[in-house]
């Protein structure tokens, strides 16, 4: 950067190298503090320097370093000396300086507040009771037994205007504690980041210790005005509501109470004390608002608890209930609030049963949405649309409708209640995941905002004020991005987590899914006339009188099973229609109704897991392959409404599942076929979490080729104790091991992948070669025909095609017979297929004693000569121009397509040849993890690296979407505009994408890939 401002020569360094855009006025700062000098920084001021250059305004954090200078006089040095080797305090203190004008006053006011912030003083940050002592402390409260508030309780020794300063600044102080550690991880990047959870807690707790010891602080007023309440005892509750109430409060906010009195004589005492408390609080931290009360502004500020209770039972609307959702008792009698907490909780968790009270709630939404301004509500943080009410509100009735049958739900925090809905099964546990980020993000937005000035603000800065933005954007974390400025990145993420709210909201908060389960009207249960058809047309149904016909099918009769689908369809119509394929997602959900008939849980499934009927709908409506595998494994349908048994199971722990199941069986037909309906199972199950988000693409691979494994291992257990039981035989004369070739050696197939394997055997005992590979192509004769046979099941064929002479060779080898064969006659595209080798099945002494075996043909001694590099090449060039088939698109075809499988395959597999002896990193199946040792060891740029492992899992991805979507495999990105939709639902984009904008993803995906090949494999 350009020495502007500065007036000697380019060769001395400048203050705008550290982001100052004065730097004539930065130097003059700089060295007054001591950390420059005519040569530049001084020897130990780089920290420091560096530090500033980071802050979220590096020149208000070089400006404030000026005014604490002046402020602290000679103790300067001393904090000057510490900024150099203290990380911690330098993040925290710096942290402060240059993101909050309002606490840098703070600290100007009380420069020995610093020495809070320094690493050897522990953690600044303290427990409630902590917080309530330092500020008891503060206005010098004796002790007490018991809470402030009560008898018993401490009494302040400061009244007035000087019990207010201590207050506020006691107060400020341990926000200027909460802050610095907040905001630490910004400047200084080695220090941990602080979950938004933690901020908003410690703010809540410094909330409610500034409350109780505004109540000692009450409790001496009224004392020195004749009311002295140690005497006449009123017993008082307060009982924190809104964010306070749910350990989520932001640095500047109201905080909402509700009072209690214990009994009707307490009232006139309670009451003054209550009153006395919101002024002194209100004086000295945050406004103290009691409108949530009974009757609002116009009730009783104090009542009792039977009070509260006569009127929640009588007179309360449904948003009060609501509110007491976030009730918690957090000053005054302990007891009373317990007892306050403990009356009102069944009401909260029955009032759903209230008359509309879905609707309610959906329509309070909509009214604090109008109020608004519409001018503002794009950027307003806390009530616009895809703001942080959105989160709340949609968390909070779901929540409320639920939470009366489920303990887990009953939770004050927002957080805490999206996971638990999450894990539940009430909310896909992927946009549980989604708004928890984005709420997070919000409300990190806001401290960002609020710390400032430390105002109450929730809007987000204006498009066109550059200046807040970067503020913001380096504030909360973010910085430029290539040509983008680090306020563009901020603006472009605030849009993306404000869109992702608002369309969750929608989804959550306003679909009909929660009283359509419930309660579906008796008008939209039938319909049969031309009103009926309009409507489907409009939903988006291409065929309305086909979709008539299926409904008029699942609704006739007067069964029980007719009207549960009566009261299903309306909402499940309206979750189809916004899938890719409304009409055949209606015509495989009657098929699979059908199929179901007689299963006597299903209906009641759907009709009482809200998310099973929604994810459901979803795979319906763009998958052929779920359809058809569901109606003989139905039981994959009960996980739907249990993601960790739907996502996460282990493969190893399916596979062991599968293996002793089969076990069971001794007659080698039951047994495979016991393992093919095993295998239905998990594909399904598979099938699913992948269509919905649930499991990232390896995981899908790696889950896929696990099962196939199990699959071929109980063919081959079987099979083995079957042939070995023939009077040819009477005894096992060999022992077998499976060697897996291609994607099943990477244990990366795919929905539709065969297995490519090798055979190999060695006699037992006194048994010769020629009996052992007798036998053992017996038995390997058997496991083909069992799992080759044709079924209802998905095919499952085992490919030996890549074993010594191809289909002329034999169909097992002893050891020594492939070692033979692969020293004198293997040509080199045979040791790069050996690349993928690995055991898989059967005896795994003899499968690892054949992998190692096979190492120096694979991984040769001192790499490829460049006839075998030419040879490779040729092959791969003939590959390209004769193996594609007739009338594919090269530029999408997904396997040997450019850039695609092949290409990427075989870029690594040269590389693994010709450096694989010397580099034990490369000597992987895996083509991802191959990929990324390449890069490690610098045979690939991380960039190249990267670009290839995009396209490889892109292709990859595609060819499982066309599976799923087709029910066949494909090689082939679709052309047709249905299907193409579908695949880019499959393969996450959101619904209604340009589809042109998928198929230009993978073109330039894969075009990056393709320039990295031509440079590595032909060029390298």
């Amino acid at each position: 950067m350009a020495n502007s401002g500065s007036p000697r020569s380019g060769s001395v360094p400048s203050p705008a190298r550290y982001g100052f855009s004065d730097a004539a006025r930065a130097e003059g700062q700089l060295r007054a503090a001591g950390w420059w000098t005519d040569s530049g920084p001084t020897s130990t001021a780089e920290p420091v320097l560096a530090a500033l250059s980071r802050a979220p305004d590096p020149e208000l954090a070089l400006h404030s370093v000026d005014r604490l200078r002046e402020s602290m006089g000679d103790g300067w040095g001393e904090l000057s000396e510490d900024l150099t080797t203290d990380a911690g305090l330098r993040g925290r203190l710096v942290g402060v300086l240059g993101a909050s004008r309002a606490l840098v006053d703070h600290l100007v006011a009380h420069p020995d507040h610093w020495r809070r912030l320094r690493s050897d003083e522990g953690s600044p940050l303290k427990s409630l009771d902590e917080y309530t002592s330092v500020l008891l402390e503060a206005v010098e409260a004796g002790d007490g037994s018991g809470p402030s508030g009560t008898a018993d309780g401490p009494v302040a020794g400061l009244r007035g205007q000087d019990a207010v300063s201590a207050l506020r600044a006691g107060y400020r102080a341990l926000l200027l504690d909460v802050a610095a550690a907040d905001l630490a991880s910004v400047v200084e990047p080695d220090v941990p980041v602080m979950a938004y959870e933690d901020v908003a807690a410690l703010l809540s707790d410094v909330a409610v210790a500034a409350l109780r010891a505004a109540l000692s602080v009450a409790v001496a007023e009224l004392a020195h005005s004749g009311v002295d309440l140690t005497e006449e005892p009123a017993r008082l509750a307060v009982i924190a509501m809104g964010k306070c109430g749910g350990h989520e409060l932001n640095y500047v906010s109201d905080v909402d109470v509700v009072f209690v009195a214990d009994d009707e004589k307490d009232i006139a005492g309670a009451t003054r004390l209550a009153s006395m408390m919101m002024r002194i609080a209100s004086a000295s931290f945050f406004e103290v608002d009691a409108a949530l009360r009974p009757e609002g502004k116009a009730g009783a500020l104090v009542r009792t608890l039977d009070g509260h209770l006569n009127y929640y039972r009588r007179w309360a609307r449904t948003w009060e209930f609501q509110a007491l959702l976030k009730a918690r008792p957090v000053a005054g009698d302990a007891d009373l609030g317990q007892r306050y907490l403990e009356a009102v909780q069944p009401l909260v968790w029955t009032a759903s049963e209230r008359e509309g009270f879905v609707s309610d709630v959906q329509s309070m939404r909509r009214r604090v949405e109008d109020h608004v301004p519409a001018e503002l509500s794009d950027r307003e943080l806390k009530l616009g649309r895809g703001g942080l009410r959105d989160v709340e509100f949609a968390v909070q009735l779901l929540q409320m409708v639920h939470g009366r049958g489920d303990d887990t739900l009953r939770t004050s925090t927002t957080v805490d209640a999206l996971r638990a809905l999450g894990e539940g099964g009430y909310v896909a546990r992927s946009d549980a995941a989604d708004l928890m980020d984005s709420y997070r993000f919000l409300r990190g937005l806001e401290h960002r905002l609020q710390l400032r000035r430390l105002r109450r603000t929730h809007l987000f800065p204006a498009t066109d004020d550059a200046e807040e933005l970067h503020f913001l954007a380096r504030a909360a974390g973010l910085r430029s991005s290539g040509r983008r400025s680090a306020g563009s990145v901020l603006v472009a993420e605030f849009r993306r987590h404000s869109s992702r709210v608002r369309r969750l909201h929608e989804k959550l908060f306003y679909r009909p899914l929660l009283e359509a389960v419930a309660k579906v009207p008796t008008e939209a249960l039938r319909l049969t006339t031309g009103a009926a058809v309009e409507r489907l047309a409009a939903l988006g149904y291409s065929s309305p009188e086909g979709a008539l016909r299926h409904i008029e099918a699942l609704t006739s009769g007067m069964s029980r099973r007719a009207s549960i689908q009566g009261a299903l369809l309306p909402m499940l119509l309206d979750l189809l229609a916004n899938t890719p394929d409304p009409d055949g997602g209606l015509l495989a959900y009657r098929k699979v109704s059908e199929a179901l008939a007689e299963t006597p849980w299903y209906l009641r499934l759907l009709r009482d897991e809200g998310v099973v009927a929604e994810r459901l709908a979803l795979l319906l409506g763009t998958s052929k392959l779920v359809p058809e595998l569901l109606v003989r494994a139905p039981e994959v349908l009960r996980l739907l409404s249990d993601t960790p048994a739907l996502a996460e199971r282990d493969p190893g722990e399916v596979a062991q599942s599968l293996r002793s199941a089969v076990g069971r069986y001794s007659e080698p037909e039951r047994a495979v076929a016991a393992a093919r309906s095993l295998r239905r199972h998990e594909l399904l199950r598979i099938a699913c979490a992948d269509l919905l988000g649930l499991m990232e693409p390896t995981s899908v691979f790696r889950a896929l080729s696990s099962v196939w494994v199990a699959v071929l291992e109980a063919a081959l257990d079987v099979s083995v104790r079957s042939v070995g039981a023939r009077s040819d035989w009477g005894s096992v004369p060999a022992r077998i091991a499976v060697i897996g070739m291609g994607r099943l050696g990477g244990a990366e197939l795919g929905y539709g992948s065969d297995a490519d394997v090798m055979f190999v055997c060695e006699p037992v005992g006194d048994a010769d070669d020629t009996t052992a590979v007798k036998f053992s192509t017996a038995v390997v004769e058997q496991v083909r025909r069992l799992l080759g046979s044709p079924s209802q099941d998905p095919p499952l064929e085992v490919d030996i095609d890549l074993r010594p002479e191809g289909k002329r060779g034999p169909v097992v080898r002893t050891l020594d017979s492939y070692l033979n064969y692969y020293r004198r006659w293997s040509e080199v595209w045979e040791a790069q297929a050996l690349l993928r080798a690995r055991p898989v099945a059967g005896d795994a002494d003899l499968g690892d004693r054949f992998c190692r075996a096979i190492d120096p043909m694979r991984y040769p001694e001192g790499g490829l000569d460049e006839v075998k590099i030419r040879e490779i090449r040729r092959i791969k060039a003939r590959v390209d121009s004769e193996r594609l088939p007739r009338g594919a698109d090269p530029a999408t075809h997904t396997k040997l397509g450019r850039g695609g499988l092949a290409d990427v395959e075989w870029t690594l597999q040269l590389l693994q040849l010709r450096f694989g002896h010397d580099n034990e990193e490369l000597r992987t199946t895996s083509t991802v993890e191959g990929l990324a040792a390449a890069a490690r060891l610098g045979l690939l740029e991380q960039q190249q690296a990267d670009e290839l492992t995009e396209a490889w899992t892109l292709a990859m991805r595609a060819r499982n979407a066309v599976m799923l979507v087709r029910g066949k495999s494909g090689d082939q990105l679709p052309k047709q505009t249905r299907e193409l939709v579908a695949v880019a639902a499959a393969l996450g984009y959101p619904a209604g994408v340009d589809t042109g904008e998928v198929v230009d993803d993978y073109l330039r995906v894969t075009r990056h890939a393709r320039t990295v090949v031509e440079h590595v494999f032909y060029e390298g």
